[in-house]
């Protein structure tokens, strides 16, 4: 499965853009999809993952109420909506596939995830 997340740009505080990540080739099905970023010289940080049926997701608490993780299954695309952005949240957004039958427990590990994609630049300013 290859991922291809896009729709990055730079914006001010308060902004919101919808990031995009399509999956083509492999089985799509069943994965549930989760975004990351990554700040140069930082270690990759978690931001929100949806389940497979777009009915369970979760949030990184610094996100939480701002952000919000969709899908379309038709479209083997998954969406990251960020409103009221900060200064702080500015990385680069990459989203990854979990590894089928991971427990929710564990979906904020970096190790459960066996596909990333190319990530898209995102910069916010004061």
């Amino acid at each position: 499965v290859q991922l291809q997340a896009s729709g990055g740009g730079s914006v001010q505080a308060g902004d919101s853009l919808r990031l995009s990540c399509k999956a083509s080739g492999g089985t799509f099905s069943g994965l549930a999809l989760g975004w990351v970023r990554q700040v140069p010289g930082k270690e990759r940080e978690f931001v929100g993952i949806i389940d497979w049926y777009g009915e369970t997701t979760d949030y990184a608490d610094s996100v939480k109420g701002r952000f919000t993780v969709s899908r379309d299954n038709y479209k083997n695309t998954v969406y990251l909506q960020m409103n009221n952005l900060k200064p702080e949240d500015t990385a680069v957004y990459s989203c990854a596939a979990l590894r089928r039958g991971t427990d929710w427990s564990r979906v904020r590990l970096e190790d459960e995830y066996i596909y990333w994609g190319r990530g898209t630049q995102v910069t916010v300013s004061s």
